[in-house]
C-alpha cells in the first residue's frame, strides 16, 4: 500500500516536472525581439499636409494601462492582486473614459502607450481600433496614425490562479498633419531571465512636414520600469538622445513624449509629499541628454497633480504618486505650458499629460 502511494506521488511529481520543463522550453523558444528599424504603416487621412511655425499646438500623452487600471484596481507585478482587467466591459469603459477625458483638452497631436491589440489580460479587445473609432466619432476623422508594437510576449503562466497570459501591446501616435514616414526603434533591454519580465521595449519615430521645409520628429516613448540593472534604463536614454541629436542637427524640430518611467519633476515628493522606499522612478541623470534638449515635467506649481500612482493597491489619498509622464523638446520649440489632467486615476494608473508649444521659425 505504501509503495503504491509513493509510486503515485512520484508519478505526479514527474508529470509536474515534465510540464514545467515543457512550459519553460516554450517560453524560451517563443521569446523574440521585434526587429529594429521596422517601417510602420501610416493609416488614416490627414486634415492638412503640414504644420505651421509660430502657431500654437497642443500635444497630449497618456499611458492607458491596457484598459485595466480603474481607481479600484491593483496589479500583481506592483504588489497588488489582479493580473487581468476586471472584465471586458471594464476594458471598454476605461478606454472610452480615458479618450473622452483627453478630448476635453482639444489636443492636436496625441500619444498613447499600453494600447493592447489581442491580449489575454484585456479580454482580446482591439484597443487601437476602439480608440480610432472614438476619435472619428468626435470630429477627429481626418487624422494620420501609426502603431508600433512595443512587445509581443509568450503566454505568462503566472499567477497560477489567473495567468497573465499573452500580451500584445504598443504605442499609438495620432497627428492632424500628414505623417510622411514612421519607424519602430528597438531599445536596449536587460539580458538573462529579466528580459522575460521587462519584455521588449521600443519607441516610434514619426516624421511630420512643416511649411518651412523642415520636419517635426515626434517620438512616442515608453521606457522600461522593471529593471534590475540601472544601466539598462540609462542606455535607453542614451540611444534616444543620439537619435534626437542626429535629427536636430539636420535642422528638424524634436518632441519626445510618453511614459518615461523617470521622475520628470526631479523630485516629485516636493510636490506631492509621498515617497517610496523602492525608489523605482529616478530622475534622468545629468549629462545623458544633449544641451539642445529640455525635459518638460508637466506641473501646475499652484495646484500640482501627479501623472502616475503606484498600483500595489486601489487608489486612495495615501497612495504613492509621482509624475513620470512628460516631454523632451529641442531648443527650437517654445513651450508655453505643460500640465496634468486630473482624472482622479479613474480610468488608468496614469493621468494624461499635455503641453502647449510653438515651433519657432
Amino acid at each position: 500500500m505504501v509503495k503504491k502511494i509513493l509510486k503515485s506521488i512520484l508519478i505526479i511529481i514527474l508529470v509536474i516536472v515534465v510540464l514545467f520543463g515543457a512550459y519553460f522550453a516554450y517560453v524560451l523558444l517563443s521569446y523574440h525581439r521585434i526587429e529594429d528599424n521596422l517601417q510602420l504603416d501610416i493609416e488614416g487621412e490627414s486634415a492638412t499636409d503640414a504644420l505651421k511655425t509660430n502657431e500654437m499646438y497642443r500635444i497630449s500623452s497618456a499611458n492607458l494601462g491596457f484598459g485595466a487600471y480603474s481607481d479600484d484596481y491593483s496589479f500583481f507585478m506592483d504588489g497588488g492582486t489582479e493580473s487581468w482587467a476586471f472584465s471586458k466591459h471594464a476594458v471598454n469603459k476605461n478606454i472610452k473614459g480615458s479618450i473622452n477625458s483627453i478630448l476635453t483638452l482639444n489636443p492636436n497631436l496625441m500619444l498613447f502607450q499600453e494600447v493592447d491589440l489581442n491580449s489575454t489580460r484585456s479580454y482580446h479587445v482591439n484597443e487601437k481600433d476602439l480608440i480610432i473609432d472614438i476619435l472619428k466619432n468626435n470630429s477627429y476623422d481626418n487624422v494620420n496614425y501609426t502603431f508600433a508594437m512595443n512587445y509581443d510576449s509568450p503566454f505568462l503562466l503566472y499567477p497560477l490562479t489567473q495567468p497573465h497570459g499573452k500580451s500584445r501591446a504598443g504605442l499609438l501616435t495620432v497627428s492632424p498633419a500628414t505623417i510622411t514616414d514612421s519607424t519602430r526603434r528597438s531599445l536596449p533591454i536587460e539580458e538573462g531571465l529579466s528580459k522575460f519580465i521587462d519584455l521588449d521595449r521600443c519607441y516610434s519615430k514619426n516624421y511630420i512636414n512643416l511649411e518651412n521645409g523642415k520636419q517635426l520628429i515626434l517620438y512616442n516613448v515608453h521606457l522600461s520600469a522593471y529593471t534590475t540593472d540601472p544601466s539598462t534604463a540609462e542606455n535607453q536614454v542614451v540611444m534616444l538622445n543620439a537619435d534626437m541629436q542626429e535629427e536636430f542637427e539636420k535642422g528638424n524640430y524634436i518632441i519626445a513624449g510618453g511614459d518615461m518611467n523617470k521622475d520628470v519633476l526631479g523630485d516629485s515628493s516636493v510636490y506631492f509629499g509621498t515617497k517610496s522606499t523602492e525608489n523605482w522612478a529616478q530622475p534622468i541623470p545629468d549629462g545623458l541628454l544633449g544641451e539642445s534638449f529640455t525635459i518638460i515635467g508637466p506641473v501646475d506649481e499652484a495646484n500640482p497633480v501627479p501623472s502616475c500612482r503606484n498600483a500595489d493597491k486601489p487608489y486612495s489619498k495615501n497612495s504613492y504618486v509621482l509624475t513620470i509622464d512628460g516631454f523632451i523638446v529641442s531648443s527650437n520649440i517654445e513651450v508655453l505650458s505643460a500640465n496634468v489632467l486630473d482624472t482622479g486615476f479613474k480610468y488608468s494608473d496614469h493621468n494624461p499629460v499635455y503641453m502647449d508649444f510653438i515651433l519657432k521659425d
